[in-house]
C-alpha cells in the first residue's frame, strides 16, 4: 500500500478511501497485502487530480465511475456501428 501511495502521490488513507467508495478494489496477496493494477493506479491519480482541484472525494469518485461508464458505452457503440447489419439477416 505504501508503494502504491508513493507512486500515485497520495497516502494510504486516500487509497483506502477510494476502495471504500468502490472506485478501486485491489487484489490481496497471500500475506494480505493490497495489490494494485496499473489501471487502478491511474484511477487513483485521476482522483487525486480532481481532489487537488477542490472536488470532494465522493464527487471525484462518482466522476471517475461515470467517466468509465461513458468510455465503455462509447466502445460498445463503436463496436455495434462497425457491425454489418446485413449479416444479421
Amino acid at each position: 500500500m505504501g508503494r502504491a501511495a508513493e507512486m500515485t502521490g497520495t497516502t494510504a488513507g486516500f487509497l483506502r478511501a477510494l476502495g471504500e467508495q468502490g472506485v478501486i478494489t485491489p487484489l490481496r496477496s497471500e500475506g494480505g497485502h493490497r495489490r494494485f493494477s496499473r489501471y487502478q493506479l491511474r484511477i487513483a491519480m485521476r482522483a487525486r487530480d480532481l481532489v487537488d482541484q477542490g472536488t470532494p472525494i465522493e464527487a471525484a469518485c462518482r466522476i471517475i465511475i461515470l467517466e468509465d461508464q461513458l468510455e465503455d458505452a462509447l466502445r460498445i457503440n463503436e463496436q455495434l456501428r462497425g457491425k454489418d447489419p446485413a449479416a444479421d439477416t
